[in-house]
């Protein structure tokens, strides 16, 4: 499969981005409604929602933003269908490149306790004891950008 990753660009494409974090999180994982949704939902220059897309269907997504002088990789999400064909690489590798354009040289993100090893992979390393957030357990992930 060919994804296409694109910055989302409207109010439609951003509300794509909210229905694929429902489906994944609330839906399947159980994470209430209201604690999912903030106030880096919305388009503005600070915060950059992307989306992958399987020709014109939106399959994933994932959010960028500043945060203590570090990139934040956020709400990294893919709808069931299609996990396993290395979107989450794609989208993380995005995130960095983002980061390092925008002149950032670490990274940092809340990754689910089981999604672990897959961070490791791409060079994070653990940053914290486990924790919980929305009732699932989560480490800080963290990394230097070259």
């Amino acid at each position: 499969m060919k994804f296409e990753l694109r910055d989302a660009a409207n109010e439609e494409q951003l509300q794509s981005c909210k229905n694929i974090r429902k489906t994944v999180f609330v839906d399947e994982q159980g994470v209430a409604l209201e604690d999912e949704f903030d106030e880096w939902d919305v388009l503005r220059p600070e915060v950059r929602h992307i989306l992958a897309f399987d020709g014109n269907v939106p399959v994933a997504t994932s959010r960028l933003r500043r945060a203590d002088g570090c990139a934040k990789l956020e709400r990294i999400c893919i709808l069931q269908p299609y996990r396993k064909y290395g979107l989450g690489r794609l989208l993380i590798a995005r995130l960095e490149e983002l980061a390092r354009a925008d002149g950032l040289n670490k990274a940092k993100l809340h990754g689910q306790t089981q999604a672990a090893g897959f961070y490791e992979k791409l060079g994070y390393s653990r940053g914290s004891e486990e924790f919980m957030e929305d009732g699932i357990p989560h480490l800080l992930m963290v990394k230097t950008l070259d």
